[in-house]
């Protein structure tokens, strides 16, 4: 199996356990925004047990000339913010 399929199997199962994750943040306090520009990606990751602190968002474009990979740490409330990025697609996982 190639590289590119445990990469997109992971995207696919990282997705997934965010997904079925939702269905436990029923009444749970949400963590404070995280502020973007035009040139940044951010957000929160949670869990079943609210936000996740310490997991990795990686964003990867390969609509540049060299492909591009930025990985983050999220704090601890959940937060993470991808700054200053080249214009193009991203994948966030």
């Amino acid at each position: 199996m190639t590289k590119r399929f445990y990469l997109r199997f992971a995207a696919i199962a990282f997705a997934a356990i965010m997904v079925a994750s939702l269905a436990g943040v029923h009444g749970q306090v949400a963590p404070q925004a995280v502020t973007v520009d035009n040139d940044d990606i951010g957000g929160v990751v949670t869990g079943p047990r609210g936000p996740e602190a310490g997991v990795w968002v990686i964003a990867e474009t390969r609509d540049l000339p060299t492909r591009l990979i930025k990985t983050v740490v999220t704090d601890d409330q959940g937060r993470y913010l991808v700054p200053d990025l080249p214009k193009a697609n991203y994948d966030v996982w």
